[in-house]
């Protein structure tokens, strides 16, 4: 812990005592005097904030010093400069029941690139597809996609990207980014599109889906150089990452972005992380984007559903404290920014607004029953958000300003 002492900035956070609620942050909390890291001018500092439209619906409501705001004029004015938004194909049931989790169509996209744009940042389109939530453990096709042979699905992958790029450009919001999937480690749109486990000619039909995603958004760009991203998560495990991005190189497939997750608590010392990236730039030529990161700033739950991590044991050597957030925060966009060759583009910060207010649940009960994921309802997130429970911004969100 001392050599990351010396590497950050001053914290003076005075921190609620370990049996304090996060909800119940104190003045001196609150007003906390916190240094930005020096890093590049263009360095991506980001936020996913694709629940926002959703807790909004809710009635869910942001502070800065006690002043109502809006959530991304609040994260403008701390430094944020590009928003990532994930896109569900249909994320409803047969009967029209919302699956939950921010609910994120197409409608959902795009007002988040207007507010994006409308607030001087980039904008990055995560696109998942699939109807819900996709990652290494599920790659799920969206419904009605389920039959179709793998000409055909290629096809609809082609067609649907140009789809929702068009319906952007018509809105006057084109991402400057796209990812083509979500978490790729499994593949996608399984059990085509799955890297694992089949015939030997798993990354053959897996770069073909890819292939036909990217195709759709250079042939739809309206002239604009968009910045492709291929993303996988465990950002410290180098073996997963020459594994697939080999594989995914062989098959000729063009993108410009590695894109990695990394939470400390799945996903290992940020050591590892450091190695992985230094390694995936000198062995692919390619940046490297860390487009998902959290902490948690307090071990206490906001509402009835257990958090992701819940323990107030420390993570890798940082307390489970608003200083400690800040810390890993400073740590990893000062790691990110000093790799090689200015190839450490930036870090998006994963949902620090989900609020834990009634029915901003990760799953609804229809959602549940189509991805086969059960568990209760409720937000299993909100002590990693960098507001507290009650929408009043925290101090570690000033890690986020550009040193002038």
């Amino acid at each position: 812990m001392n050599s990351r002492i010396k590497t950050a900035l001053l914290l003076m956070v005075f921190i609620v005592a370990g049996c304090q609620s996060a909800n119940q942050l104190t003045s001196s909390d609150n007003n906390a005097s916190i240094t930005a890291p020096e890093l590049r001018d263009n360095f991506i500092r980001g936020m996913d904030i694709s629940m926002l439209p959703e807790i909004e619906a809710l009635g869910g409501k942001y502070y800065q010093n006690s002043i109502e705001q809006d959530l991304v004029s609040i994260l403008k004015n701390h430094g944020v400069n590009s928003i990532r938004a994930r896109l569900w194909v249909d994320p409803s049931s047969s009967n029209g029941e919302p699956f939950g989790g921010g609910n994120n169509d197409l409608v959902r996209s795009i007002e988040l690139g207007i507010r994006a744009h409308q607030n001087d940042m980039s904008f990055l389109l995560d696109i998942h597809y699939s109807d819900f939530w996709a990652d290494p453990k599920k790659q799920s096709k969206p419904q009605g996609w389920e039959t179709l042979t793998f000409d055909n699905l290629k096809q609809k992958v082609y067609d649907y990207t140009t789809e929702i790029m068009q319906a952007h450009q018509a809105a006057g919001v084109m991402p400057d980014m796209v990812q083509i999937g979500n978490e790729l480690n499994g593949g996608m749109l399984w059990p085509d599109g799955k890297s694992w486990g089949q015939d030997g000619k798993e990354f053959e039909r897996l770069s073909q889906l890819l292939k036909a995603g990217i195709q759709a958004v250079h042939d739809n760009n309206s002239g604009k150089e968009i910045q492709i991203i291929l993303h996988l998560a465990e950002a410290g495990n180098n073996q997963t990452f020459r594994w697939w991005f080999d594989e995914i190189s062989a098959q000729g497939v063009d993108f410009e972005i590695i894109g990695m997750s990394y939470y400390p608590w799945w996903h290992g010392p940020i050591e590892q992380v450091k190695a992985n990236m230094e390694d995936l730039i000198a062995r692919y030529n390619k940046p490297v984007l860390l487009v998902e990161t959290a902490f948690p700033f307090t071990h206490e739950n906001g509402d009835s559903l257990a958090n992701s991590y819940s323990s107030a044991d420390p993570i890798e050597g940082y307390q489970i404290s608003v200083s400690g957030q800040a810390q890993f925060l400073v740590d990893i966009m000062s790691l990110v920014n000093e790799l090689p060759n200015n190839m450490g583009l930036g870090i998006y910060y994963w949902e620090p607004a989900w609020l834990p207010i009634q029915g901003a649940t990760w799953s609804t009960n229809a959602g549940m029953e189509y991805s086969g994921d059960q568990w209760g309802l409720g937000n299993s997130w909100e002590n990693q958000a960098l507001f507290d429970f009650e929408g009043n911004a925290l101090p570690s969100l000033e890690v986020f300003k550009q040193q002038e």
